[in-house]
């Protein structure tokens, strides 16, 4: 996929810890909070490319438009 990562934090799992073992690690609950509050901030931001309201649009243009928004603000500590 071309994903390229300097360390993965992961909780005190086993699968985690044997699947990147040979990678560099930091495990524990306080180095995931901050992304688990970053996924649940995505989340709700693009909500509404999955709902049928009145921000729905139809025009795939539209949705692109507002994910680049989204990443824009949490990229950018807007949010």
């Amino acid at each position: 996929m071309g994903v390229k990562y300097g360390k993965i934090a992961s909780d005190n799992w086993d699968s985690f810890v044997t699947a990147f073992e040979d990678d560099e690690q930091s495990i524990g609950k306080q180095y995931t909070v901050g992304i688990e509050g970053n996924n649940c901030r995505l989340r709700h931001r693009i909500r509404r490319a999955f709902r049928k309201t009145c921000c729905f649009s139809k025009c795939l243009t539209n949705h692109f438009k507002a994910f680049e928004l989204v990443f824009f603000y949490v990229n950018y500590g807007h949010v």
